[in-house]
């Protein structure tokens, strides 16, 4: 017999689903028949397997060692490539400002350049640098149920600002689900080419090519779109740019550049959407290789969920970076 006590991080999750990560080599049937016939309990009762687990919940496996250990198999992972102790050979992850951290999540501002997650072994991501974060100070994610800390949202190589990162499985639950709902408003900082006088709100349609990664914005519907809307209200205008604050409302790839682009106003910089003749003076004068798009604001919801509650109607900050500012400041 193996005794499991829920842990913090492991409640939230349907009991069948957590058995399925702890005993990952088991087929679903074998599970489903080991809790009718009460060879698995949930607190000394019979549970189905809906059911949600709480923290300090005692789940009992009336199996042998060698069952268990048998169905366990790969699910005893091996450390993470960015655990405690560094490598031989193994490069230093360089660290990122935390806007916010508790128990359950951190609030980062991640830097332009610098990916949200990795593609390749060798890449260096934001992920992997608040996960040895979290495993630095002994707060890993419990192997047993194969939930690992990570980012709850994306944002593109060159784009700077707010991400979010789970620390726990209940935390990723209601974070995954403000950011689907769009219940959670996220505001962006852009400087954008031309003069915009007018706050607006703006719907169009966005086909994103996966051969070329390049968005494709039209005002009509047309095959394989999705519909795009996009609000935003300029702050401050130079006669040549302008300093544009963003809400993005759906959140597709590529919304914000290739819809600004469509209506004649390329963020400035961007190598995908923008102007060409004016990145390269950009990029001469202030040495800007990437669009000037910075993820400034996150608000949350008047009633956020636990275990997140006590984030309820907070508004957290990223600083807009200093380039913004001094583009801003020509003539």
């Amino acid at each position: 017999m193996q005794e499991l006590k829920i842990t913090r991080n492991e409640a939230g999750q349907r009991l069948d689903k957590f058995l399925a990560r702890y005993l990952n080599e088991a087929p679903k049937s074998f599970l489903y028949k080991m809790l009718r016939k009460k060879n698995i309990v949930l607190n000394d009762k019979r549970a189905e397997a809906g059911t949600i687990l709480s923290e300090g919940d005692v789940l009992k496996l009336w199996l042998s060692d060698e069952t268990i250990s048998s169905f366990r198999g790969s699910s005893r992972k091996k450390e993470p490539e960015t655990g405690r102790k560094e490598r031989k050979g193994q490069q230093k992850l360089p660290s990122v400002p935390v806007i916010y951290e508790d128990r359950d999540i951190i609030i980062a501002d991640k830097p332009a350049g610098m990916l949200s997650q990795k593609s390749r072994p060798s890449d260096i991501s934001i992920n992997e640098i608040l996960l040895e974060h979290v495993l630095s100070d002994g707060g890993a994610g419990e192997e047993r149920t194969g939930f690992t800390p990570s980012i709850c949202n994306r944002l593109d190589r060159n784009t700077s600002g707010l991400i979010t990162f789970a620390k726990t499985y209940p935390a990723a639950r209601v974070l995954s689900e403000l950011f689907r709902s769009r219940s959670l408003h996220k505001y962006y900082i852009a400087a954008v080419k031309g003069v915009m006088e007018e706050k607006a709100h703006v719907t169009a349609y966005l086909y994103k090519d996966e051969s070329t990664n390049r968005a494709v914005v039209r005002q009509q519907p047309f095959p394989g779109a999705e519909a795009i809307e996009t609000a935003y209200e300029p702050i401050r205008g130079n006669g040549e740019y302008t300093l544009l604050r963003i809400l993005l409302i759906t959140g597709k790839t590529h919304q914000i550049r290739a819809h600004l682009a469509s209506l004649g106003h390329p963020v400035l910089g961007d190598p995908k959407y923008g102007d060409p003749v004016l990145n390269g003076k950009l990029k001469r004068r202030f040495g800007i290789s990437s669009q000037l798009l910075h993820s400034h604001e996150l608000h949350m919801p008047e009633r956020v969920q636990e275990p997140l509650s006590h984030l309820s109607g907070q508004i957290f900050q990223a600083a807009i970076p200093e380039v913004f500012q001094k583009v801003m400041k020509t003539e």
